[in-house]
């Protein structure tokens, strides 16, 4: 079993680092544990040894696991996010990386108001123009800004991208470059970019947000039920 504290020590280094070489401050990168699939006893660990938030993919995951561990950090929602979800996914998540569309947009908009409340949103943005991944392309971002800015209960906090593919970290620094173009275009501070294989890449490049995962749970489990204690998952 992966020692999670000390995993986290290692990317605490590592981000420190890639900050350094960048000119910037650690404390400036907020480190997003992404725990999709990770038992919540698990999580209870990278809780304890001081995971600042934690990332999840999917709305039903993450409402057992918030059932079970309640709200100690910030919990983030990184994955795609369908229109039947928004009201409980406001009721989870402290932020939104993935909004993607306007048709979600105006959903959270809505939600929100009727529940008197604002929610703070990241754009999604599809850097690489991926017929596969959701987002807005680059030369879209601007005008979906206008609107978005006519939304009372939305606040955009700044941008998210996944970039495509790449066999080296170092080749999907082209990609976070264009997110933080676009984010200064348009006078965005929070970038969400870099996972386990190039945060540090993307940390040299701007990001304020690193969604994190394997680095500090290990390899995946077989997907089961996250609230499974301790001794069934070990089966």
């Amino acid at each position: 079993m992966d020692d999670i504290r000390a995993n986290l020590a290692r990317v605490q280094e590592r981000i420190q680092r890639a900050a350094e070489r960048a000119g910037r401050r650690a404390a400036d990168v907020t480190l997003v544990a992404v725990s999709k699939t990770v038992p919540v006893a698990r999580v209870a660990e990278a809780i304890a040894a001081g995971v600042p938030a934690l990332g999840e993919n999917r709305v039903q995951e993450a409402k057992e696991k918030i059932a079970a561990l309640g709200h100690p950090v910030p919990w983030h929602l990184i994955g795609h996010l369908q229109t039947n979800k928004v009201k409980d996914a406001l009721a989870l998540f402290d932020l939104i990386h993935s909004l993607d569309r306007l048709e979600l947009a105006r959903e959270c908009d809505k939600r929100a108001r009727a529940a008197g409340k604002t929610v703070d949103v990241l754009v999604q943005v599809n850097v690489g123009g991926e017929a596969s991944k959701g987002g807005f392309e680059p030369d879209e971002v601007a005008g979906a800004l206008e609107t978005l800015a006519t939304l009372s209960a939305l606040r955009v906090r700044g941008l998210m991208t996944i970039p495509p593919a790449v066999a080296r970290a170092e080749e999907a620094r082209g990609w976070f470059r264009t997110l933080r173009a676009l984010g200064e275009r348009h006078r965005l501070r929070e970038l969400s970019m870099g996972m386990s294989a190039d945060f540090e890449v993307a940390i040299e490049e701007g990001a304020t947000m690193v969604r994190v995962g394997t680095a500090i749970f290990g390899a995946r489990p077989p997907r089961a039920s996250v609230t499974d204690p301790p001794a069934r998952m070990a089966r």
